[in-house]
């Protein structure tokens, strides 16, 4: 039962945090009339939940150890709901740009946490089935949102795109605290030096593309945030190197599984944000439906992680994630390659299904895989940490995937007429489908078969293979007593756990 509620909670979790990325798309116009809100305001509206999210990910799976996961997530949740009522009440757009930075943030101490509390509840043989599951519920807030927004929208106004979270949120957070179970991470301290770093870097370094439609590339503000967020990151990975307690242990870089899985979930949302930007607006500018009709017509493409998620996670559970990985990244390019050869002025929509069914088949097929094969390469307890790296490197991917079609689209096209639009259309998504076709140089070395056999046992903490070593590592690393005894108990661990990882990708 416990299991149940875990994945109910965790799952609907990440529903309510990846409907609200995209359900604002299709009130753009609402707002703009309510609000008197800019282009700039209303580009501001979707990024400051997105920057947001995307520099806190590594802190809430942070917070989330140190003080304990089911207290973190559940006041995550509280606090989501807060924002979101915040947003609804909003008198103008500052104030709505506010709330959303503030879901953003709430979102991001939710999402790593909600892979977390499952790694932790279920068992190595069961987990890749229920991270399926959780990314099928994710992909059905990614499907959703377009829809309900519309609808929304249409039929009440849309303050009510917030206020349908708060109640949902409000009565999760006393469920969470009475039906998940307690657990911390094997850190005991904050990393608060690492913590500044890396919020500061990332933010930097999502800024810059979100600003440079509107400043330039080549704008000395936008240079200097590329800049200044290398340059902290780059100090970010120096720190952690010698922290006591690293907030990203680098030595799962070394796992060819999880370098494997992270540059996989990167390609793929550098190809998926942007097509999905350009495909949400072909569907109204370049084929002139209205923003429901829109939202139904993408969510053949959308709606198809729902299916496909949950059975590749418990397919891959026999034949291990890099089949799947890599046949799911040439589907999802294949499919955007196909939909912008046939896209022109006045195709039908018949024409463009089977092309969207492609893509979305092989997005499902990488979600769930690509988060269970990065918690899987390292121990239960460090699931947290492993969830925020994938994820925000999703959101990395995003951010820079949308930039990047945008400039392409400007170069060849504009919004001027149908034709103009598919003329930068077309390149655009020819891009986004490069970018999936890229993502396969990282999917051929995610663990087979065999390794995925392995490694169960170390990752779910069972004596089986070579989980002893595993419980080893831990028990050394929990021997840090500080200074270079925490460096040396850390190193242990390392070393026991080496002999998980040989095996992989073979």
């Amino acid at each position: 039962m416990t299991q149940r509620w875990t994945l109910a909670l965790a799952g609907l979790g990440a529903f309510l945090c990846s409907l609200d990325v995209v359900v604002v798309a299709t009130a753009l116009p609402a707002l703009q009339a309510d609000l008197g809100a800019s282009l700039a305001d209303l580009e501001w509206t979707i990024n400051a939940y997105n920057l947001a999210f995307a520099c806190l990910l590594l802190t809430g799976a942070a917070l989330g150890d140190r003080f304990g996961r089911r207290r973190v997530y559940s006041l995550a949740l509280l606090g989501f709901a807060l924002a979101s009522a915040a947003a609804a009440l909003s008198p103008g757009a500052g104030t709505l740009i506010a709330a959303r930075t503030a879901q953003g943030a709430a979102a991001a101490v939710l999402t790593p946490l909600t892979l977390t509390l499952i790694s932790e509840a279920f068992p190595a043989e069961r987990r890749g089935v229920a991270i399926g599951m959780w990314g099928g519920i994710s992909g059905l807030g990614v499907a959703s949102g377009p829809v309900l927004g519309g609808v929304i929208t249409e039929g009440v106004s849309w303050q009510w795109i917030f206020w349908i979270n708060v109640p949902v949120a409000l009565v999760m957070t006393p469920l969470a605290r009475l039906r998940l179970r307690e657990s911390h991470g094997p850190r005991p301290h904050l990393d608060l030096s690492g913590l500044a770093l890396g919020a500061a870097g990332m933010f930097a370094l999502t800024w810059a593309p979100v600003r440079a439609p509107e400043a330039g590339w080549g704008s000395v503000e936008v240079v200097c945030a590329l800049v200044a967020g290398v340059a902290l990151l780059a100090a970010f990975l120096w720190w952690q190197r010698r922290a006591a307690y690293p907030m990203l242990p680098l030595r799962y870089f070394a796992d060819r599984g999880f370098t494997a899985a992270n540059g996989v979930i990167f390609f793929q949302f550098l190809s998926l944000l942007g097509a999905l930007f350009m495909v949400a607006q072909l569907m109204q500018t370049g084929l002139g439906n209205s923003p429901l009709q829109a939202g139904l017509r993408i969510l053949v493409w959308t709606g198809m992680p729902m299916i496909t998620a949950p059975v590749a996670g418990l397919l891959a559970e026999r034949f291990g994630p890099r089949p799947f990985l890599v046949t799911g990244l040439l589907a999802q390019a294949g499919g955007l390659g196909w939909l912008a050869a046939v896209t022109e002025p006045g195709v039908g929509y018949g024409r463009l299904v089977l092309p969207l069914v492609v893509a979305g088949v092989g997005t499902g097929m990488i979600f769930a895989n690509s988060a269970s094969t990065v918690t899987a390469a390292v121990p239960p307890g460090d699931a947290g940490v492993a969830a925020g790296t994938n994820t925000t490197l999703r959101e990395l991917g995003g951010v820079f995937g949308v930039a990047a079609v945008s400039a392409v689209f400007v170069r060849h096209g504009g919004y001027g007429s149908p034709a103009s639009f598919i003329d930068g259309f077309r390149p655009a998504l020819a891009l986004s489908a490069a970018f999936a076709a890229c993502g396969t140089l990282f999917a051929v070395f995610a663990p087979g078969r065999s390794a995925r056999a392995g490694t169960a046992g170390a990752a779910g903490g069972e004596p089986r293979g070579t989980g002893s070593g595993e419980t080893a590592g831990r028990e050394a690393g929990a021997t840090r007593a500080g200074g270079a005894g925490d460096r040396g108990g850390e190193a242990a661990g390392g070393r026991a756990r080496g002999a998980a990882p040989a095996g992989r990708g073979r």
